[in-house]
């Protein structure tokens, strides 16, 4: 009998598939108002995510939108769409500190049923096409398994010292 030693070899780093308000603060840059994703409660690395969004009458968007009848505005489920796709695309860049993720179009938006105070929003991502710098996902949000709103998005990742035409702004570099 021979004697060998058995060098374990390095197990990958298992991929987080929740995430709660302190993992998605370091991800995102989004911060109170605009932060509308507050747990993640599944996440397949490049492919989906399902974010959740409690609802609750001190939003500051009820205050006008409407008094006596509060209603989330429509445009912010489709952005909550986008956050919860740009957590998930984030994850994936390793300088995500140097970079943002921002909106390039909004099609197929459709709203199926109002969005009010105690609501719980389950938001459901699929990524369709993904490329390093661009990516078009699928999104439907639910409120009690009804489909309150569904939109496709596309994004892109862009510096952030970009300017307003696109450019990297004077001072910076684009090496990492």
């Amino acid at each position: 009998m021979t004697d060998t030693t058995h060098i374990p070899t390095e197990e990958p780093e298992p991929v987080k598939t929740g995430m709660d308000i302190g993992d998605i603060l370091k991800i995102l840059p989004h911060r109170y108002p605009f932060l509308l994703i507050d747990r993640v409660i599944e996440l397949e690395r490049m492919k989906s995510i399902v974010a959740l969004k409690n609802v609750t009458i001190t939003e500051p968007f009820f205050q006008g939108h409407f008094p006596g009848k509060p209603i989330m505005p429509g445009v912010l489920i489709v952005e909550a769409i986008a956050q919860a796709g740009g957590l998930l695309l984030l994850t994936e860049v390793p300088n995500r500190d140097e970079m943002l993720m921002v909106f390039t179009g909004i099609e197929k938006a459709r709203f199926r049923r109002p969005v009010v105070p105690g609501d719980q929003l389950r938001i459901e991502v699929v990524v369709k096409a993904w490329r390093t710098t661009a990516a078009r996902l699928e999104g439907k949000a639910y409120v009690d398994g009804k489909v309150a709103c569904e939109a496709t998005v596309t994004c892109r990742l862009v510096p952030r010292t970009m300017n307003r035409e696109g450019q990297l702004s004077e001072g910076s570099s684009s090496e990492s």
